[in-house]
């Protein structure tokens, strides 16, 4: 049962996806509001989120942010489709993007030169990743999907973006890959538990960052590099930056990286995906997000 209502979901999804885009506008900003407007946990969690690391914001500025996040996340349905059902040329046609700083990471993969190319969760992070494709190869990982038809779903559209991907358990895929020169990306801004993570500061709260980032560099001697996206206007920017992050130890260099990612964050802060408990293993997901 629960698989033909999914296949049904899908085949809506799909059909969603094929309007026109200035269409996809209309019905994103009607679900955004639709999700503003329902008591979704994933509301509480992002207003929560947004309360805790914007304490020097008046209430009503940071429920604009809240509010804009919410309505904004009304188009992951067409991004994400976007990005999993869409040909290359019908993206080249209907999406205005540019990449900055493309020429740089080309040259060090023509030279063979491995790239750990940080990213943060912005909530079009699937539409990001298939941009960047097709100007340049790229690997990932990812979790899996507790629905194995979904997963399908999930790991067919994400293989359109990426030349491989791996579970995010499996460091010898991602050691390999680096150590051949490729560029794989890598989220380090979500709560992977206490066990693989260092407490560090993020938006000068406690914060459970995984630590396994330093440990990968230091045996590949990868470059690092970091994407940045954002709208104006209607154009879709991508940043690839180059980064130098203190390396004299974990602590210091996941400091270093958080503190970045918090940096560009701040610039778009309802283009982030909030709706995850950032804080759950620090705070307590039974305290703060109960």
């Amino acid at each position: 049962m629960k698989n033909a209502l999914l296949t049904i979901l899908i085949i809506f999804w799909r059909a969603l996806v094929f309007l026109p885009r200035n269409v996809q506008n209309v019905f994103s900003q009607l679900f955004g509001y639709v999700f503003l407007f329902l008591p979704l946990k994933r509301n509480k969690f992002s207003k929560i989120n947004i309360d805790l690391c914007f304490p020097e914001l008046s209430k009503k500025e940071r429920n604009q942010i809240y509010k804009k996040n919410v309505i904004s996340f009304g188009d992951v349905i067409f991004s994400t489709g976007i990005a999993w059902f869409w040909s290359d040329s019908r993206i080249k046609k209907n999406i205005s993007y540019e990449i900055n700083g493309l020429d740089t990471l080309l040259n060090y993969q023509k030279s063979n030169t491995g790239i750990m190319l940080f990213f943060k969760h912005s909530l079009h992070l699937e539409l990001d990743a298939r941009l960047l494709s097709i100007n340049a190869d790229i690997f990932g990982v990812e979790r899996k999907h507790n629905s194995e038809k979904f997963q399908s779903l999930q790991r067919n559209g994400r293989l359109k973006s990426m030349k491989g991907i791996a579970d995010r358990n499996s460091t010898l895929s991602f050691v390999r890959w680096l150590k051949n020169g490729k560029t794989v990306l890598y989220a380090p801004d979500q709560d992977y538990g206490k066990d693989k993570s260092i407490e560090s500061t993020f938006f000068n709260l406690p914060a459970s960052t995984i630590s396994a980032p330093l440990k990968i560099i230091e045996k590949t001697g990868c470059k690092t590099f970091f994407i940045n996206t954002y709208f104006k206007k209607k154009k879709l920017i991508i940043n690839l930056e180059e980064t130098k992050f203190d390396q004299s130890s974990a602590s210091s260099f996941i400091k270093d990286l958080n503190d970045y990612i918090e940096s560009k964050i701040k610039l778009n802060p309802h283009e982030y995906l909030w709706q995850h408990r950032r804080f759950k293993s620090t705070l307590g997901k039974n305290k703060i997000y109960k």
